[in-house]
């Protein structure tokens, strides 16, 4: 069928012109301000309106942005939505069929205008804020439609670009082309994102992305297509929208957004219709979340030598600003009569003119001051209010045809752009304090004390013991000089006695051996050597004294020393006890922070009561996990900023993953419970998943599961080793320690559907390893995931069908490869009966997965057989009629075509496919 549309999505049209550049004339006509050459014609419908800026705090617009008003416009129409109108070539079906007709649309882009013929000789002329003709670049599109909306956002505002139009004239080509084949071609997303990721720093600033698509009414993820019914949460007091169930992906480099557009753009829903062979289905919304510090507005740190005041800035915290840029592809709308819409094709139609419908009403209601403005109508107006009279700066292009057969669409569009024209949105910097870069600021200056107060600790403690040591060495070399000296006066007195004596007694005898007369003589003589002697001897006695006072004077220093050593040793002690005030400080705070480890195992079973309330309040409805249950009992907590994630990551930073994981053995049942939950969370985030396989935290998890019989153990268990079990080399370890074993026994003795959610989620997981397909199966795991469906439970159905799906995919890539022959192991198991009886289940994610296990199941002729006696055949012959999903539609095909036995089985039933 021939398109009516133009083939934006596919390539360029034949008649544009690849790579036009700009000029400089064309750039300043378009920062020109619009000028009504003949004010008094009356068929113009709108007056002209400059662009308007949006206040001293965003930066100006780059050249050939739209527009260019002065700052009396700012104060006089702040933040009014900017409308540009861009006109798609004529396509080959169109240069046919319109030959005899001329265009239904004349632009004047140098005058901004734009005239729409009523007839032969009459029209109507309209006024935009860009008008952009057929030959207009994609760069240029970017320049004066998106770029003034990016740079807002770098500045810490939100803003919002938006295309609108019949459907084939060019809305997905204008904003969501990747340019893989021309560069030229890059559409608003790519081009926004790389000013985006040159402007940002990698080091302080962070660019998230979330991707999704409003479906039937359905708000879906496209980077998670089994997220296909996210909720809506608005803020009573501020009316800010939110999406927490969306993927957040944070984007460093350019290449993995390219990734991620590719990835959601094959998720998104497309039909072919008469007017456009890739008619989209669905709104697109893409959302990029810019979180930037601003720089030189941080308090400066206080130097060392500081006063207190300086000491008190910089505990002020860092400023951060956040802008959200929503880039909105919208479904085009279309006529039914034109576009031949019938069948599923049709109410996609029809939901998409609905919710379409809803948003020109709020646009009417805005653009005419209404008291009463219908957002709740569809979940599209609710998305969009920050974008249509909220706070967000907002650029619309509208996207028309030359065809005069769809005159009226295109009138349509047109006035859909003048009345948004007229609303205005109210800016608000989106500006807020960095806490947490002022807490981790605040720990590193902790620990370059701390640091410092041990290493003068240390140094004191060295000085001391240096002193200690000299004084010691001091008094010991004393005590040595003391005892030589002594001892050397000593002999040399003991010598001079000895040699006075004996000098005595040698003339003593002299005088006895002499005779005669001269008696008299001796006698005097011996009287004077007496004499002598005596002499003598008073001298040594006063050399006696001397040495005596020489030791008192050294014993008299020697006390001397002693005192200095009994200060010396007051002083250590005066020390010691300081250390001692420190240790006992140090304690005190250890059992601050055991205090705040019970506050947090308190608020966790807090959380797990307000978990059974809601549980009471919501009968049949079972939250999805530990994260589930944060989520619900968030709202109930007095500090909606510190969630339960955030204690946990906090307490994992203070008491480590030792502690925790040794708390799993503790006596206490509650205090089990909360680790479990704890150690759950963390295995949640893959940064943790290899610190908890190192620390030994999956062998406890697997031990705890076996073990344990708290049911809520054995579901928070279970949940954490499926979050594990999504790394290949975990999978070979939970497979070495008999994980698949503890599973299939905790799955045949549960009864808690969410206990038996999540051991089916974990062996779904190990089922996708080609490795351990045989062990897996001979362990039991097939028959323990078939055991499973007794619960009835959707969740847990869809996790047994995405198990059979990998483990059927598995099968099919050996046998492909040649490494496996024989039946597969699934039929074996007796699992193809379920697979028949729930391939046309009710619930999307069940079907889909099923779908895909009939066909690699399917791709194995020996298979064939089996599949034909259960009845499998026939809904392969479905699945290749009425699926919704293509690619599972051409596996079938490509299935049965390839197999010799199930064409002969459809020659013979005579089914024609």
């Amino acid at each position: 069928m021939a398109s009516g549309g133009g083939n934006y999505r596919n390539g360029t049209h034949r008649n544009s012109l690849k790579g036009t550049t700009t000029t400089a004339t064309d750039r300043e006509r378009g920062c020109s301000t619009s000028v009504n050459s003949n004010p008094s014609k009356p068929a113009l419908k709108s007056k002209s309106l400059s662009w308007v800026g949006v206040s001293s705090g965003l930066r100006k617009s780059s050249t050939g942005s739209l527009g260019g008003g002065t700052a009396k416009d700012d104060a006089a129409v702040p933040g009014r939505v900017r409308v540009a109108v861009r006109l798609r070539p004529c396509n080959a079906e169109e240069s046919v069929a319109d030959a005899d007709f001329a265009d239904c649309v004349e632009l004047q882009p140098e005058l901004k205008r734009l005239k729409l013929r009523k007839n032969n000789w009459d029209t109507d002329t309209y006024e935009f804020d860009e008008v952009l003709t057929e030959f207009a670049s994609q760069k240029r599109v970017y320049e004066v439609v998106a770029k003034p909306v990016v740079e807002s956002v770098l500045d810490g505002y939100n803003g919002t670009v938006m295309a609108y139009g019949q459907t084939g004239t060019g809305k997905t080509y204008t904003l969501g082309r990747l340019g893989e084949e021309d560069m030229t071609d890059r559409g608003i997303m790519v081009r926004a994102m790389e000013d985006i990721l040159a402007d940002v720093s990698s080091e302080s600033d962070s660019v998230s992305v979330s991707y999704l698509q409003l479906y039937m009414e359905s708000l879906q993820d496209l980077l998670d297509p089994t997220n296909d019914n996210i909720s809506i949460v608005e803020d009573p007091k501020s009316g800010d929208v939110s999406l927490p169930g969306a993927t957040l992906v944070e984007i460093r480099d350019h290449q993995s957004f390219l990734e991620l557009l590719r990835l959601g753009e094959a998720h998104r829903y497309a039909a072919n219709t008469r007017l456009n062979t890739e008619s989209s289905r669905s709104h697109a919304l893409l959302m990029v979340h810019v979180k930037r510090s601003v720089k030189g507005r941080e308090p400066a740190h206080s130097s060392e030598n500081g006063n207190s005041t300086n000491m008190a800035k910089s505990l002020r915290p860092p400023l951060v600003r956040k802008g959200k840029l929503v880039v909105v592809d919208l479904a085009g709308s279309e006529r039914i009569d034109k576009s031949g819409s019938e069948g599923h094709t049709l109410e996609e139609a029809k939901s998409v003119n609905l919710s379409l419908s809803a948003l020109g009403k709020c646009i009417n209601a805005l653009a005419e001051n209404s008291a009463h403005v219908p957002v709740r109508d569809s979940k599209l107006t609710r998305l969009l209010r920050d974008s249509f009279g909220g706070s967000a700066r907002t650029s619309l292009v509208i996207t028309i045809g030359p065809s005069p057969r769809h005159r009226g669409e295109t009138a349509s569009t047109i006035m859909f752009g003048q009345r948004a024209m007229k609303v205005e949105n109210m800016l608000k910097l989106k500006e807020e304090f960095d806490y947490k870069s002022l807490a981790r600021r605040l720990d590193i200056q902790l620990d370059k004390l701390i640091m410092e107060h041990e290493r003068k600790q240390k140094a004191f403690e060295d000085e001391i013991e240096r002193i200690t040591t000299d004084v010691q060495n001091q008094i010991s070399e004393a005590e040595r000089n003391y005892a030589l000296a002594m001892e050397k006066e000593r002999l040399k007195y003991q010598k001079d006695y000895m040699e006075s004596i004996k000098k005595l007694e040698e003339k003593w005898m002299m005088n006895q051996q002499k005779q005669g007369g001269e008696r008299k003589e001796q006698m005097v003589s011996t009287t004077e050597e007496v004499a002598e002697g005596k002499k003598l001897l008073s001298k040594e006695t006063s050399l006696r004294k001397a040495a005596e006072e020489e030791v008192n004077n050294l014993k008299s220093q020697l006390a001397q020393l002693k005192v200095s050593e009994a200060l010396a040793n007051s002083e250590i002690l005066k020390l010691r006890k300081m250390l001692k005030d420190e240790a006992h400080q140090k304690e005190k705070l250890e059992g601050e922070i055991s205090m705040l480890q019970t506050q947090l195992l308190k608020l966790s079973f807090e959380a797990d009561e307000s978990r059974r309330r809601l549980d009471r309040d919501v009968p049949g409805k079972v939250p999805g996990g530990l994260d589930s249950l944060i989520s619900q009992v968030r709202p109930h907590l007095k500090d909606s900023e510190n969630g339960e994630k955030a204690s946990i990551a906090k307490l994992f930073e203070q008491v480590g993953l030792q502690k925790i994981l040794s708390l799993l053995e503790a006596e206490d049942a509650d205090v089990r419970i909360h680790a479990v939950k704890v150690l759950a969370n963390l295995a949640a985030e893959e940064t943790n998943q290899q610190k908890i396989v190192e620390a030994g935290g999956l062998t406890s998890l697997l031990m705890l599961l076996g073990s344990s019989v708290d049911e809520t153990i054995h579901r928070v268990a279970a949940g954490a080793i499926a979050n594990l079990a999504m790394n290949e080399t975990n999978q070979e370890l939970i497979m070495s320690q008999e994980g698949i074993s503890l599973l299939s026994m905790t799955a045949a003795n549960a009864e808690d559907p969410q206990t038996l959610r999540m051991v089916a989620g974990a062996i779904a997981n190990l089922c996708g390893n080609d490795k351990l397909q045989t062990k897996l199966r001979g362990e039991g795991g097939i028959k323990a995931l078939l055991g499973m469906v007794r619960c009835g439970h959707p969740d847990v159905l869809a996790q047994v069908a995405r198990g059979i799906a990998n483990f059927a995919k598995c099968e099919s890539r050996a046998s492909t490869q040649g490494s496996k022959t024989g039946r597969s192991l699934l039929i074996e198991d007796g699992a193809l009966p379920w697979i028949v009886q729930n391939a046309n289940n009710d619930a999307s994610p069940i079907r889909r997965h099923i779908e895909l296990a009939l066909c690699h199941l399917a791709q194995h002729e020996v298979n064939a057989r089996d599949m034909i006696s259960g009845g499998a055949l026939w809904e392969l012959v479905r699945i290749l009629r009425d699926c919704s999903r293509e690619d599972i539609r051409t596996l079938a095909h490509r299935t049965l075509t390839s197999s010799p036995t199930f064409l002969t089985e459809l020659r013979r039933l005579r089914i024609d496919f």
